[in-house]
């Protein structure tokens, strides 16, 4: 009749009942996701797995893939996959019984003569006679919790969860360290467009600062023009350091992203290149691809996943738990003769919380409330995909046609400030007009530069927005050793 209680709820362990509600994943309107973006975008859309390669800049590639494999930030998100993954594996275990064995060696001794002792005169205890035996014993036990109502598979759901979840975190990182490899190359390619300006505009002004003093010593101009000049070059020469040092910076930082030292990358970064011109994706697709393309947006997918899961692990609390042990013991003088006589014994056991003062119920609606934190995390990093997307194709667009009207601008700047150097030469202009020319040029030179690195920089974010740059149809996975790359990884 005690057995009786027990068989339904060994029924319940056999149909693997599971408390607490089952992740249901949400649909794109339940996330707020609208049919169309509401800037200009093309539906259609192309593989950016490796999108760095778009911008036809084999240094570009080669900082790109040497940080994606040695980038420190990454190496922590690999070792955070490899931990969850070890979790999971912990919880997995739960799923079958715990087994310890003992084993044990002894010696009795036992005294001739009825257990007869002397004292000798120094006071000294001796034996009179005397034998022994040995012992020798094995054992084992095993426990085992049969998790009734669930929360052994809920936990296990939960670790599986978060496994998958720092899967995509990883990736994220990775996203996160290619975009900021590629803006500091830009920035780089920046600096120096702009350093070859400024040099170029200083010699040009050198040469206006010697043509001034001819004509200051020819008494054809009074030594204003000189002094004009003078500022124009001191001006145009105290940005060449200021450039030089967010040169620096930028190098540096490629350096240390790429997991060397601030300075490593100077000889490769010492030959001046052009701003990468990138080759834009074709189109951006539609808002729900961002809920498979974006890997902090699965991230967010699968906490809520897990989050969902730890409430039935709460409500498991609520319900009797079933908890099986057994153990068998031998014990024998001699090791041949220790399987002659063996001894055990089975156990079961059921526990119910009768009191505990509203915690348990307390720790499932905490639960719920962690569930509900972390679907409206998922909707914001959601909608957050979605502004990245499209600001960057504003971004991207609004930069272009700067450029384009730039060029323009620079074209006709540089025509104006050669203009003014001749009549400036002939006398029939005064410096004012000649250094206004000469700065017109300059700035519009640096605002084409500026313009092109913007659009660069505008096609780096839209990549990284569009979750360019690891494969979005797998799920990254802990590599089988610490130097290993994990799946997913392009």
């Amino acid at each position: 009749m005690r057995c009786r209680p027990l068989v339904p709820l060994l029924s319940l362990a056999v149909a693997g009942c599971s408390v607490g509600p089952d992740y249901r994943p949400q649909t794109p309107a339940e996330l707020g996701v609208p049919a169309a973006f509401s800037v200009p975008a093309a539906p259609t859309r192309e593989d950016l797995t490796r999108w760095w390669r778009r911008f036809d800049d084999p240094v570009l590639g080669q900082l790109v893939e040497r940080a994606a494999a040695a980038n420190l930030d990454v190496a922590q998100a690999v070792a955070r996959l490899r931990q969850a993954r070890e979790a999971l594996v912990q919880s997995r275990a739960d799923l079958l019984p715990s087994v310890s064995g003992t084993a044990g060696y002894s010696r009795s001794e036992t005294l001739a003569g009825g257990g007869q002792t002397i004292t000798l005169p120094d006071g000294t205890v001796q034996n009179v006679g005397g034998g022994g035996a040995n012992n020798f014993s094995l054992g084992a036990s095993a426990q085992y919790q049969l998790g009734l109502f669930g929360e052994v598979r809920r936990t296990i759901e939960a670790s599986r969860a978060d496994y998958q979840a720092s899967g995509f975190d990883y990736a994220t990182t990775l996203l996160s360290v290619e975009q900021e490899v590629a803006r500091n190359y830009v920035l780089a390619r920046l600096y120096q467009a702009q350093l070859a300006n400024a040099r170029a505009s200083l010699a040009l002004q050198d040469d206006n600062l010697e043509i001034a003093g001819f004509r200051v010593q020819a008494g054809l101009v009074s030594s204003l023009d000189q002094e004009q000049a003078r500022v124009q070059r001191a001006q145009t020469a105290a940005t060449i350091p200021t450039l030089e040092q967010q040169y620096n910076a930028a190098v540096s930082r490629l350096g240390v992203l790429t997991a060397q030292a601030p300075g490593a990358l100077k000889p490769l970064m010492a030959s001046v290149r052009a701003i990468p011109v990138g080759l834009p994706a074709q189109g951006v697709g539609i808002p729900a691809d961002v809920l498979r393309q974006r890997p902090d947006v699965r991230a967010a997918e699968r906490q809520l996943a897990g989050a969902t899961a730890r409430i039935g692990v709460a409500e498991a609390a609520l319900y009797p738990n079933l908890a099986i042990s057994g153990n068998i013991n031998t014990r024998a003088g001699t090791i041949g003769s220790l399987l002659d006589t063996v001894t055990g014994g089975l156990f079961a056991g059921v526990t119910q919380a009768i009191f505990n003062g509203g915690r348990l119920r307390s720790q499932v609606r905490g639960q719920r409330a962690a569930a509900d934190a972390a679907l409206a995390a998922y909707k914001g990093t959601v909608l957050t995909a979605l502004e990245d997307v499209e600001n960057a194709v504003v971004a991207l667009d609004t930069a272009q046609r700067r450029e384009a009207t730039l060029a323009t601008a620079a074209d006709a700047a540089d025509a104006a400030a050669i203009l003014s150097r001749s009549l400036y030469r002939s006398g029939l202009t005064d410096f004012t007009t000649l250094s206004q020319q000469e700065a017109a040029a300059l700035s519009a030179r640096n605002g084409v530069a500026q313009a092109r690195a913007d659009a660069a920089t505008a096609l780096v974010q839209l990549f990284g927005a569009l979750g360019g740059g690891w494969d979005a149809a797998i799920v990254p996975t802990a590599p089988a050793t610490p130097s290993s790359v994990p799946a997913g990884t392009p």
